[in-house]
């Protein structure tokens, strides 16, 4: 793809090597956007400012952004500041209310939008001959095949200012961020398109304001080209996404802290085993988050063997256990010693956390 760096979108960007994007979830309140985006401005590195008009939400009744009327909010925001503006589109009938409202600079695909390719190309045919940029994130899940499926659509519609978001992954089971990283995906995505800017959502990565700043600085580490960050004047009371967005003075003290380096676009992304090493750290987190979500079900059936006096070892129980894992193992292409040994001592760990509940109910009676 023959692709626009962001520095080249907008006269206002023509000076700015990292792109920073800061905004609420959602556009709540005129007030609430206008004030939040005042705020931004008066920090040198922000140059673009979010807000979610329509939201799709998982759950009917939820809010879903404040629709139509926010494009005015946003058009305020363009005469009161000197920040662009962008927004979410997930049909074609909000590309047409975003360019006749002249309130948008820059707009971007939703993760869900993304993986529905019949959403992306009414969504392309709809900004066909327009030369508004589009940023697109990440599909729901770890689909690189899907993701490009949704930029070369959106470049066979002549859009060549395009940038890629990495928001994370749906992980299995609920752990410490709210989306795995799965950072060798975006990698990947670099490798083949080398001139794609990539930038980075810290707040759906992470879910919660605490792990915001981690992601961040690991993103600018590896040499992405931007930051989207979700900013509220009171996060607490926000009506979406409250845990993941930062007050604007906790995200002036984050920008602060960054350590930014000078970017070298001539370099290679990433060495071959550098990628692959990121793949192993990825996994083996995901492994170890899981072991943890296992133990704390370990716990329950340990609690539940306590309450009903049933013993702790079941001897049925284990031989199923590790005669299905050590076929499925050997499916994977496993050793048969290797999963034989892995399953026993997690199995060993399993019988050790059982016992300390039994023993701390025991102390509990006397």
């Amino acid at each position: 793809m023959d692709l626009i760096h962001f520095r080249y979108w907008h006269e206002n960007l023509k000076d700015c090597d990292l792109l920073f994007i800061a905004g609420p979830c959602s556009a709540e309140t005129r007030q609430q956007v206008v004030s939040t985006a005042e705020y931004l401005s008066r920090i040198d590195k922000v140059k673009v400012f979010r807000a979610g008009i329509w939201k799709p939400r998982t759950s009917p009744g939820t809010f879903e952004g404040a629709g139509d009327v926010a494009l005015e909010w946003m058009q305020q925001v363009k005469q009161k500041t000197n920040l662009l503006t962008t927004t979410e589109v997930a049909r074609a009938d909000h590309v047409e209310k975003v360019l006749a409202s002249g309130a948008i600079d820059i707009i971007w695909l939703g993760a869900r939008t993304v993986g529905n390719p019949f959403s992306v190309q009414e969504i392309a045919d709809a900004i066909r001959g327009c030369d508004i940029p589009v940023m697109v994130k990440n599909p729901i899940y770890p689909d690189l095949k899907l993701w490009i499926g949704a930029l070369e659509r959106l470049y066979k519609a002549g859009i060549k200012k395009l940038a890629a978001i990495h928001r994370g992954f749906f992980p299995f089971v609920q752990q410490r961020l709210r989306n795995i990283p799965k950072w060798e995906i975006p990698i990947d995505l670099k490798t083949e398109f080398p001139d794609l800017p990539i930038i980075g959502d810290p707040s759906h990565i992470a879910g919660n304001r605490d792990y915001i700043m981690e992601i961040a600085q690991k993103a600018l580490d590896m040499n992405f080209e931007g930051l989207m960050i979700e900013v509220h004047p009171n996060p607490d009371k926000a009506l979406s996404d409250a845990r993941q967005q930062l007050t604007p003075d906790q995200f002036a003290i984050l920008i602060k802290q960054l350590k930014i380096k000078k970017p070298d676009f001539d370099k290679d992304f990433i060495s071959q085993l550098e990628k692959y090493r990121m793949q192993i750290d990825s996994i083996d987190f995901q492994l170890i988050e899981l072991l943890g979500q296992r133990m704390n079900i370990v716990k329950k059936i340990g609690k539940y063997k306590q309450e009903h006096d049933i013993s702790i070892f079941q001897l049925s129980r284990w031989k199923e256990i590790l005669a299905s894992r050590i076929s499925f193992g050997l499916k994977n292409g496993l050793d048969k010693n290797f999963i034989r040994n892995f399953i026993e001592l997690i199995h060993k760990e399993s019988i050790n956390q059982q016992l300390k509940i039994k023993s701390n109910g025991k102390e509990t009676k006397k």
